[in-house]
């Protein structure tokens, strides 16, 4: 993602702070270079902060059309207008007026990052806050905010964005097939950023770990919203899934089981991952040599010893359906319709955050857990959950449990009313039926009265 206009710089550790605002030149010369034990340790200081959970972010993407043709291409001329024309100030006078910042996606997608709020409700008044300012500024230009998680009309999709990261990472990808272009130009999410946890107790981070890995299917299956691709359905509720699922397993399974040990687990993941690109001075490309993991690297192979700065960058470039980035960032969920995106925040948030409701869903998600087959997202459950969604009986007899426990621990927040009746009202409408966002989609494909994507009316 690159910045809508240049900010300063927002702490990595702060869920969701995009990690790709930091500084995307080559590193600077005379800088030392990186051993292994210095990256090892760098890695153990920086990807979990250990500590009480109490700050939660989100982070939404959306497509954007135009509002009277939406099968054409929105130029990036139109986009820029409508971005400029935004009312940036904040508290730092470069963001939304509650704090969010926005970075545009290879395919013109938007992503709104909220900075990280003292809570769940807190986090969800003040996104709401700053999107009701980005979609008045994309209406008056006569542009629409689609949040399904795969861009579901048959219009041409290109690459808007010419920065050499994506250069680099469209090269990468295009070698193993279409599936890297097609997240980088047609794919959209809901994020949920939350606070790693504490060394030990009901908040471990060990455990909050477990949890957020095991709840992944459920999340995928709940809130699978990408049935159609190119305007054809692909007979995944969650083509969004399917499409991660196919591309390159260094940076988008799963670290492996580590003992129970997270942070080791995280490492040898980010060291044996390939590198994706090198940044180089302006005008080289940075295409990195095919096959190089950062271990590699680290230890003579390249053109030039790594540094520091080149570890962060490359952890920027590792797609896994949790992410530690300081705080632990949550990836699988599909772009949702309106404000539909509150629902996944107020689940995680209340899963993860009561020490009560976590007990419950670890419990409801065991069954799920296959410790001896292929890491998420490729396992069985995470298979099925993008395919059949909560259709699957296991994956909606789980789902139900684990929105239950959400809901009881929304009764014991402050001030979690209005997130309570929204996930009470969705449980009802979906998985209660056995039914996702996807089949609302599918049902208007078949019956003809879909012919432009949802609208984007706030709820």
């Amino acid at each position: 993602m690159i910045p809508v206009r240049p900010t300063s710089p927002t702490s990595p550790t702060s869920p969701s702070s995009p990690p790709e605002r930091q500084s995307a030149g080559p590193p600077p010369t005379g800088v030392s270079p990186l051993t292994e034990s210095a990256a090892r340790s760098h890695m153990a200081g920086v990807c979990f902060k250990i500590g009480p959970p109490r700050l939660v972010g989100v982070e939404v993407e959306w497509f954007v059309h135009d509002d009277r043709c939406p099968g054409d291409p929105v130029s990036p001329e139109r986009l820029h207008a409508a971005l400029d024309a935004l009312p940036l100030g904040g508290p730092d006078g470069t963001s939304l007026p509650s704090g969010a910042r926005l970075t545009l996606e290879p395919g013109g997608q938007v992503e709104l990052s909220s900075p990280p709020a003292d809570g769940l409700v807190a986090c969800v008044a003040g996104t709401r806050r700053d999107l009701a300012a980005l979609r008045a500024a994309f209406a008056a230009q006569g542009l629409r905010l689609t949040g399904t998680g795969t861009d579901p009309l048959a219009r041409p999709r290109h690459m808007v964005l010419d920065h050499p990261r994506y250069l680099a990472m469209e090269r990468f990808f295009n070698s193993a097939g279409p599936w890297g272009r097609i997240m980088m130009t047609g794919t959209a999410s809901v994020q949920v950023c939350l606070d790693a946890g504490d060394a030990s107790g009901p908040h471990a981070l060990d455990r909050r770990w477990r949890l957020a890995h095991r709840l992944g299917p459920v999340l995928v299956a709940a809130f699978a919203n990408s049935p159609v691709l190119d305007g054809k359905p692909t007979g995944h509720r969650s083509t969004r899934q399917t499409v991660w699922s196919r591309m390159d397993p260094t940076r988008t399974l799963a670290p492996g089981p580590d003992h129970g040990d997270p942070c080791e687990a995280w490492t040898r993941y980010v060291l044996d991952a390939e590198v994706l690109c090198i940044r180089r001075p302006d005008g080289l490309p940075w295409t990195a040599p095919a096959g190089l993991t950062f271990a590699d690297w680290l230890r003579g192979a390249g053109e030039r010893p790594p540094t520091l700065a080149d570890l962060d960058y490359h952890r920027t470039t590792l797609f896994p359906p949790v992410r530690p980035r300081g705080h632990l960032e949550l990836r699988m969920i599909d772009a949702q319709p309106g404000d539909g995106w509150i629902v996944p925040a107020a689940l995680v948030g209340a899963l993860l955050d009561d020490p009560v409701a976590a007990d419950t869903a670890l419990a409801a998600l065991e069954p799920l857990e296959c410790a001896d087959g292929p890491r998420p997202p490729r396992s069985d459950a995470w298979r099925r959950a993008a395919t059949l969604a909560v259709a699957d009986p296991e994956l909606r007899r789980a789902a139900l449990a684990c929105f239950a426990a959400a809901d009881a621990a929304l009764g014991r927040l402050p001030g979690a009313e209005g997130l309570r009746t929204a996930v009470a009202a969705f449980a009802e409408r979906y998985p209660a039926r056995g039914r996702c966002p996807a089949d609302d989609q599918l049902d208007a494909l078949r019956s003809g009265t879909r012919r432009t994507p949802p609208e984007e009316a706030a709820s």
